[in-house]
């Protein structure tokens, strides 16, 4: 068995990278600010656009008026026991807002200036409906906040870029997206429905939308709560902007591979262990053709999350898996992080002292996290106190 001591060494040179590339206290609240003014624009976007059908279609019934359920609404402005009933906006256009990749996982890492939200739609987003929500988006904001936002449409990619002239200069992509998209792909086919508008957006971009929905809910499902997973992920994201070999991995396999690795084990492990565990998992071959590689659990098909990587990428993020692998073997993660060694010498430590938990900072929340995504946990908790509960030092004191 591998002493002790080297795994509390990898475990301080992996918290002391995670503490380098993680955000400053600065950049999150800019991120915070931007992406909640957003959501409440878009919450009098939805309000603005509701009023003017109900004033264009005086035959209906009048309809209620309804929140737009937010992924993220939970930042304190929200009153407490009002929560918006599933069936409350079924006759809205725009239904929800929801916060998804680097912002939804909290994942972001120092110098991340890219944010993404999806908005659902009712029905089939249209050319006509995304000019609408951006033009109204540019009156919305001065009600909301003083803040200067520039509102740009992106047709060819069915969303919205909103920029911060301010520093940091974020970026804000909104895409549009229907679950509707979805339901006619499983249905069958490539053709359009007959009922379909004429400026439909690209169906592909909707349904890529659509997919990151998935991919955030399993992530704060699957990830979050999983001891270890998510610094080991920020450190390897920021190993896959460093290295061009490892480029390929970035993004939603690498966030894969670090939960299978991670949570397929026995107990829970420090935050160099699990990193050594990820780098075993990539050096045995799991990305090889004849390996089993990542099956997508997001996608209703049988799916490989690792399919568009050529052969060569494979074997080149094999091998540096390999070397990095060999490395930390020989305690040197410290050339694998690209950092310089940490003293070897700890402090002494007094007496009957408890040792220093380095993983005991998870940093898994980085700004308010999404109450839609609020799901029971789908592991039990592993007993981690002084009483020996395992059932083989049970047998072996029977003995």
């Amino acid at each position: 068995m591998r002493p002790m001591r080297i795994f509390v060494n990898d475990d301080r040179h992996v918290m002391a990278k995670h503490s380098a590339v993680y955000p400053t206290q600065e950049e999150l609240e800019a991120v915070q600010n931007m992406v909640s003014h957003t959501e409440r624009a878009l919450k009098a976007v939805s309000d603005w656009i509701d009023e003017q059908e109900k004033v264009n279609e005086q035959t209906k019934p009048e309809a209620e008026n309804m929140d737009v359920t937010a992924a993220t609404a939970n930042d304190g402005e929200a009153k407490e026991g009002t929560e918006a009933k599933p069936s409350e906006n079924l006759t809205r256009t725009l239904r929800g807002v929801m916060r998804v990749g680097l912002v939804a996982k909290g994942l972001l890492l120092k110098g991340d200036l890219e944010l993404e939200l999806v908005l659902l739609c009712k029905d089939k987003p249209t050319i006509s409906l995304l000019k609408k929500v951006a033009d109204n988006l540019m009156v919305q904001f001065p009600s909301v906040t003083d803040e200067k936002y520039d509102v740009v449409q992106s047709i060819r990619d069915a969303s919205i870029v909103i920029y911060d002239s301010r520093e940091p200069a974020l970026t804000l992509t909104i895409r549009m997206t229907s679950p509707l998209v979805r339901e006619e792909a499983n249905a069958g086919g490539e053709t359009l429905s007959v009922n379909d508008p004429p400026d439909v957006l690209d169906r592909q971009k909707c349904l890529a939308a659509l997919a990151s929905l998935r991919h955030a809910k399993w992530f704060q499902a699957r990830a979050n709560g999983l001891k270890s997973c998510v610094i080991v992920i920020r450190v390897l994201r920021e190993l896959c902007t460093r290295v061009t070999t490892w480029s390929p991995l970035k993004g939603w396999p690498l966030e894969l591979l670090c939960e299978k690795a991670i949570g397929t084990a026995n107990r829970p492990m420090g935050a160099g262990e699990a990193m050594r565990r990820v780098l075993e998992c990539l050096a045995s071959g799991i990305l090889m053709p004849d390996g089993p590689g990542l099956y997508d659990p997001c996608e209703k098909e049988a799916t490989d999350a690792i399919g568009n990587l050529d052969l060569q990428e494979r074997e080149d993020i094999t091998q540096s898996a390999q070397c990095a692998l060999r490395l930390a073997a020989f305690g040197q993660l410290h050339k694998v992080l690209g950092m310089d060694p940490l003293p070897s010498k700890m402090a002494k430590k007094l007496k009957g002292e408890n040792p220093v938990d380095y993983t005991a900072f998870s940093y898994t929340v980085q700004i308010p996290p999404s109450t839609t995504y609020a799901v029971a946990p789908v592991k039990r908790p592993i007993e981690e106190d002084g009483d020996d509960k395992s059932p083989i030092k049970k047998k072996k004191r029977t003995q």
